[in-house]
């Protein structure tokens, strides 16, 4: 049974954001304007490096004590929640910076990162070739690719064919098979968004979306319900073939003797998420941070992703595991919008989209 924890894979609810974003503000009021005087007492110029990241940080501990023991400095996790609370929090809290490094600020909310100044410049000596940094401060560590997935057992079994593209999803033969989840609930949600403005242009997204309306699609608040409660293919008693998921979900839906996968991935309705690591600004041990972003990039870490955090390495020399070269490629020609424009644009898509398929 597939359990996945990727921080894309969390949920931002309207609660949790409220919650998180009060206590952020909370603690920046409480502690000060100087990095020195943080309140959480977190890194130090010593041998603490404190790691802000997203609720679903999963790396291996062994990796984790392989680091403290070569390098001499003890690592402190701190979770934040989504990848879009994460970054509310790390701009609320700016100048009294919640820790020293920061893992998981994805391509979707990066730009703002980078525009609120909560990360500093710096670029690895090895960085991966064909590794492109995001304004000379965000290193990317990980990525992978939201996609409508397919319950293939079912299709096969009602003689429907498995559909292909965004269109496909739309036509009247797939009616009420098709669940999502809520862009401005869920980052997989805004991944998929994004899909379509890049696919239709943000003149015709809202179209299309009327479409898949009209077709009965369901709109679920996480990437958890839409996966384990309406999709038939999670082997929970779903009743919808056709899930938003990850191109990597395959890998997870094997059979016992691993011959075949249950699922699959519709690689022509793919987003790429990117996964970024960096330095924070005003951090109390910033060569510290500096080091845990190095060594994110190494081998070690980077040929663990695959199993610890379910997402394909940054660096495109490491060798997946077997079930992934088998059952998980990624997408040759994913949907790609240019992160300015969602910068300038993301609240203003989700209040379209909003409006066209919640009312």
């Amino acid at each position: 049974m597939l359990r996945l924890s990727g921080a894309h894979r969390g949920t931002i609810t309207t609660g949790t954001i409220a919650g998180t974003l009060s206590a952020a503000l909370l603690l920046a009021g409480c502690s000060g304007t100087g990095s020195g005087d943080r309140a959480s007492g977190t890194g130090d110029e010593t041998g603490t490096v404190t790691l802000v990241t997203h609720d679903s940080w999963a790396l291996d501990e062994k990796l984790i004590d392989q680091f403290e023991q070569e390098s001499g400095t003890t690592v402190e996790v701190s979770a934040a929640g989504d990848a879009g609370t994460l970054v509310n929090q790390l701009v609320l809290t700016k100048d009294a910076p919640l820790g020293d490094a920061v893992f998981g600020i994805d391509n979707t909310f990066a730009s703002r990162a980078l525009d609120a100044g909560v990360v500093e410049e710096y670029t690895p000596a090895d960085l991966p070739e064909g590794v492109e940094q995001a304004g000379g401060a965000l290193t990317p560590v990980d990525q992978g690719d939201v996609c409508v997935n397919a319950d293939d057992a079912w299709f096969e079994k009602s003689g429907l064919e498995v559909p292909k593209t965004l269109e496909d999803l739309a036509d009247p033969q797939y009616e009420d098979l098709l669940v999502v989840t809520n862009p401005a609930t869920s980052s997989p949600g805004l991944a998929f968004l994004l899909a379509t403005v890049g696919a239709f242009g943000e003149d015709g997204f809202e179209d299309y979306w009327t479409s898949l309306v009209d077709n009965g699609v369901k709109v679920a608040d996480s990437w958890e319900d839409a996966y384990y409660v309406d999709f038939s293919g999670a082997g929970e008693g779903g009743e919808r073939p056709l899930a938003l998921s990850y191109a990597t979900s395959p890998a997870f839906t094997v059979s016992e003797d691993g011959s075949e996968s249950t699922t699959s991935a519709l690689l022509e309705t793919c987003f790429r998420q990117v996964e970024y690591a960096g330095v924070l600004a005003g951090s109390d041990n910033p060569e510290g941070a500096r080091a845990l972003v190095d060594f994110l990039l190494t081998h070690d870490v980077q040929a663990a992703l695959p199993e610890s955090m379910y997402m394909y390495p940054a660096d495109s020399a490491v060798e997946l595991p077997e079930d992934w070269q088998k059952f998980a490629p990624q997408a040759e020609a994913p949907f790609e919008v240019d992160p300015a424009q969602v910068s300038e644009h993301r609240d203003e898509w989700i209040e379209r989209w909003t409006e066209t398929v919640v009312g």
